[in-house]
């Protein structure tokens, strides 16, 4: 299995209410990403001001595309955003299935 993992996170500088009503309107964009298989999003961490996500692509070339896509530019160049930390990681597929990981989900599956 070649599905990537990236992991996302960043600093919110607004509220928890008000970073979920901006990001809200970006879920239908974001399930349109060829290759995604699905995120996860978590919500602003109130002690750090912490917020990002998780994501499943298909592969390296999904993953690699959707980080030079306007998409993530928009993302990236918010004011309300800053501190992004990006990580990538391979996936241990028979570990990640005895515990149940959804790998062959996919975004409006």
């Amino acid at each position: 299995m070649k599905e990537r993992i990236l992991q996302l996170n960043f600093s919110v500088k607004v509220s928890g209410t008000d970073y979920q009503a901006a990001v809200g309107p970006l879920a239908e964009s974001f399930a349109a990403v060829p290759g995604l298989r699905w995120k996860i999003w978590y919500q602003k961490h109130e002690e750090s001001g912490e917020a990002g996500g998780i994501y499943l692509f298909e592969d390296q070339a999904s993953l690699d595309k959707f980080l030079a896509s306007d998409l993530v530019k928009q993302v990236t160049s918010h004011p309300a955003l800053s501190n992004f930390g990006v990580k990538q990681f391979g996936i241990l597929e028979r570990e990640s299935q005895t515990t149940r990981a959804p790998l062959a989900a996919k975004v409006g599956a």
